[in-house]
């Protein structure tokens, strides 16, 4: 989608290591294995010494509920792995890496490689990379990818319309930077997500996000973070985002809704030459109307003179965005808005120029980074203190009312992802 042209949970779950996952009282099932390298796919597959050889087997397998499926370190596959049984919420089916070495690579560009259509799956332990279209696709419900990793796809990790309540956490998303459409005219390029999100009440947290930056014949470069399109209540919080093109933009066919997400405790820093940290739609864009987007506690450093922190356009209004306790650098415009404007307090902002008008206790001013890669605040930041008082809805829940760092929020919080 086009950047407008304008002139966590895993930080507070404790995560649970791989090996655990299948000696939980939760999961009494079946383990197999499967060994790219030492495996055979005529061997029973329940022990280390008698793994698998291919995915054709798991992809093949009856497995239950509580069922595992281990691969070892260092394996090679082709894909698609195709996980579409069903676990339950009690009893999870886990896939988890075992041996020692890098995680098990799932490539291949026929295919998407990892395809959880299934529901109450807990993945982790794999890498899918150079795959057809998406790394991870997710089309069941109540799933979640931990600390996974997935590069030179289109999109890291693609969660479908028919995906809901799912969870990406404590991954690495790295240069995904492939376009699906790229071709002059027409205004539709698309490609370059670290995720994409087209369904509902959906969780991404403590994920490394980089590299979604890739050329674009419409547009010039494309890419985004964390992409929403048509998704509903989805919370993004306290992930590290590093030269992205965009951290977010959202949008939504005519007759659809992207409504309710919330981004906050988000750190965004890039050294490329354009960029921005949130692009949202009014009722006049062609994939607007977006509504009732927040962006709390995220800090941003953007110092590139064609950046820009946040715009609101084609009929903005409180109703399509609303900004609280935000700390924006950017070496383009910090802010833009039409119509009625965003509803805004509480956040610090530096930038050439901008087109908003300030809301409370919000101020134009250098909010004293540690540095270019360190968005913590320095001692005399007009940042301290600076937030407003917010409640849990401002964050996706109580389980995030906590900074980029895990400490607790004052009563009178400071502006950023980070307090003092």
């Amino acid at each position: 989608m086009r950047l407008l042209s304008v002139a966590v949970l895993a930080s507070f779950l404790p995560a649970v290591p791989s090996a655990a996952l299948a000696q939980s009282g939760a999961q009494a099932g079946t383990t197999y294995y499967v060994d790219s390298k030492a495996g055979d796919d005529g061997a029973a597959g329940t022990s280390a010494a008698t793994a698998w050889k291919s995915l054709d087997n798991v992809n093949a397998a009856e497995l239950k509920p509580g069922d595992t499926v281990s691969f070892k370190r260092g394996s090679r596959f082709t894909g698609p792995l195709t996980l579409a049984a069903k676990g339950t919420a009690a009893k999870p089916i886990v896939v988890q890496a075992y041996g020692t070495g890098a995680l098990a690579r799932i490539s291949g560009g026929e295919n998407d490689c990892v395809v959880v259509n299934g529901n109450h799956w807990r993945v982790s332990g794999l890498r899918a990379s150079g795959c057809r279209w998406a790394g991870f696709e997710v089309g069941g419900d109540s799933n979640e990818l931990i600390g996974v990793q997935a590069d030179r796809n289109i999109a890291g990790v693609h969660v479908t319309p028919s995906g809901s309540r799912n969870t990406v956490r404590d991954s690495v998303l790295t240069d995904n930077n492939k376009m699906s459409v790229n071709d002059d005219g027409g205004d539709n390029d698309s490609g370059a997500f670290g995720v994409l999100l087209n369904g509902d009440d959906n969780v991404v947290t403590g994920n490394t996000i980089s590299g979604s930056f890739a050329k674009s014949a419409d547009y010039g470069m494309d890419g985004a973070a964390v992409e929403i399109f048509g998704g509903d209540r989805n919370v993004v919080t306290h992930n590290t985002s590093r030269n992205n093109e965009t951290f977010t933009e959202l949008g939504a066919k005519k007759g659809s809704t992207a409504t309710g997400n919330v981004f906050a405790f988000n750190v965004v820093t890039s050294s490329h030459s354009r960029g921005s940290f949130l692009i949202t739609r009014g009722p006049r864009h062609i994939v607007g109307p977006v509504k009732g987007t927040i962006a709390a506690h995220n800090s941003v450093y953007l110092p590139a003179r064609n950046t820009i922190g946040w715009s609101c356009h084609d009929g903005c209004s409180p109703s399509i965005l609303k900004l609280r306790n935000n700390a924006i650098v950017v070496g383009g415009e910090s802010g833009w808005e039409d119509g009625k404007g965003a509803d805004e307090a509480g956040s610090v902002y530096k930038g050439r120029k901008a087109r908003f008008k300030l809301g409370p206790k919000s101020v134009m001013a250098d909010p004293k980074f540690v540095s270019r890669t360190d968005l913590r605040l320095r001692p005399g930041s007009p940042a301290l203190d600076r937030g407003v008082p917010l409640g849990p809805q401002w964050y996706g829940g109580k389980s995030f009312a906590k900074d980029a760092a895990g400490k607790p929020l004052p009563a009178t919080p400071d502006a950023g992802a980070y307090q003092y």
